[in-house]
């Protein structure tokens, strides 16, 4: 039998979020909407299906898919009991574990491969900054199934579509090859050698990867350990004839397509899931929370998990840095302002008011109606305020000498000739004759 939820006292002061999970707002909501519909208008271009899985799943899910010395799994991940059950749950972290699970438990691959994008929140607990944040928000695109270079290619250059569906130029790509396991066992001796023989140089994050997961320790930050990190064996020198011909081949189809890209023999990317090609979309204006855009292929991780072996490759974007790039490169971000503004100088004109916007409404026309305060409707001149700044085109109004006449009068508040100008006052017109441009 369940415990009971202990009573708790009412705190007096306001409550507010919890650090690191922040609210978003009207209008920077808006920024989100115009970023989502931009990334699903893509997805549709390509090919990819909505996929949406729970935002908790069972902890072992984590700690197998993505690796037990891991950062995430070590330190960052949101982890608790079921008090129901006894079950161990997490706030998924990351998307690709979830959506490699969902696609075993209901038998995706058996008819073939799928493409798939989900949009949604992830949790880690970390230190909230600039570009982290322990709720943030990712898109993610998971390939399963394909195990060509060619597919490879496909979801780097869908990176390419988007910022360029964005306005985003100054976004540069970073490619690597880590092989097979049997190869990286290989190179992991080599490298452990290396670098055990400097230990002196290691810091403590250092040494204590070494010899768990010392692949990580080329991904280090720290300045002094640079020459150290720059001199070690490289794993492309490691690699086999089927593991560099798969490379060659996503080379040579980004090469195609134009393309530009560095090889960065340090890129790892941080869950022991990757295999052959990793890949990272940088930039130089987001200080050191630089990587808007990393993945890559995991084709062990189905059978790690529990299915049969099947390839699988994929990306995952924070959609804080990116709308925090975009903010930084100037780009400006389109607004959805209202068809149309209703001004209601009193309640006899309601009635009418509404009839003519539900119309509107029902016809495609998006109309902010004025709302009434306690005790009055508001000036004409006060309403006229709030039109403009709503930024609507017209303002229909629902005056005294209009309704009179049956007549609802449609005022240009911008650009009369601008498209949405002309759809809107073509849609009235065409439900009710009578009305006319003032």
């Amino acid at each position: 039998m369940a415990e009971p939820i202990q009573a708790t006292r009412v705190p007096t002061s306001p409550l507010v979020a919890v650090k690191g999970m922040n609210d978003i707002l009207p209008p920077e909501s808006a920024r989100w909407e115009w970023f989502e519909d931009t990334v699903r208008a893509l997805m549709r271009r390509y090919g990819y299906l909505n996929i949406r899985v729970p935002i908790v799943e069972p902890t072992p899910l984590f700690v197998r898919g993505l690796g037990e010395v891991t950062d995430i799994v070590e330190k960052e991940m949101y982890s608790f009991i079921d008090s129901l059950n006894g079950d161990a749950l997490t706030l998924r972290p990351e998307g690709t574990a979830g959506v490699v699970r969902a696609a075993i438990e209901h038998s995706m691959l058996y008819d073939g491969g799928k493409r798939l994008f989900y949009i949604g929140p992830m949790f880690r607990h970390e230190r909230p900054q600039r570009g982290r944040y322990r709720q943030f928000h990712q898109v993610g695109v998971e390939a399963l199934g394909f195990g060509g270079p060619d597919v490879d290619a496909e979801v780097i250059l869908m990176c390419r579509s988007l910022w360029r569906d964005l306005g985003l130029a100054d976004v540069r790509l970073d490619i690597n090859c880590l092989g097979q396991s049997a190869e990286r066992k290989v190179h992991r001796e080599a490298l452990i050698k290396h670098l055990g023989g400097s230990r002196e140089l290691l810091d403590a994050e250092a040494l204590r990867r070494l010899h768990s997961n010392p692949l990580r320790i080329l991904d280090t930050k720290n300045p002094a350990m640079q020459p150290l990190v720059e001199a070690a064996p490289k794993l492309m020198d490691y690699l086999g004839e089927a593991s560099l011909k798969h490379f060659e081949g996503v080379c040579q189809a980004l090469d195609a397509a134009g393309q530009p890209y560095r090889v960065n023999h340090r890129l790892v990317r941080g869950m022991d899931y990757y295999s052959l090609t990793v890949f990272e979309w940088v930039t130089d204006r987001l200080g050191a929370q630089g990587t808007v855009c990393g993945g890559g292929r995991y084709d062990g991780l189905v059978e790690l998990i529990g299915g049969k072996p099947a390839p699988g490759i994929g990306w995952g974007l924070g959609i804080e840095r990116v709308l925090d790039l975009l903010e930084q490169s100037g780009v400006p971000v389109p607004l959805s302002p209202p068809d149309v503004y209703a001004v209601v100088p009193s309640a006899e004109a309601l009635p009418a008011a509404m009839q003519v916007a539900e119309a509107l409404r029902a016809a495609g026309v998006s109309v902010l109606m004025h709302a009434a305060g306690r005790d009055a409707w508001g000036s004409m001149k006060s309403q006229f305020k709030k039109a403009d700044a709503s930024g609507a085109r017209h303002a229909l109004i629902f005056g005294a000498d209009e309704l009179a006449r049956g007549e609802v009068a449609i005022k240009p508040l911008r650009d009369a000739a601008a498209p949405q100008s002309t759809r809107l006052i073509a849609l009235a017109a065409s439900w009710a004759p009578e009305l006319r441009t003032a």
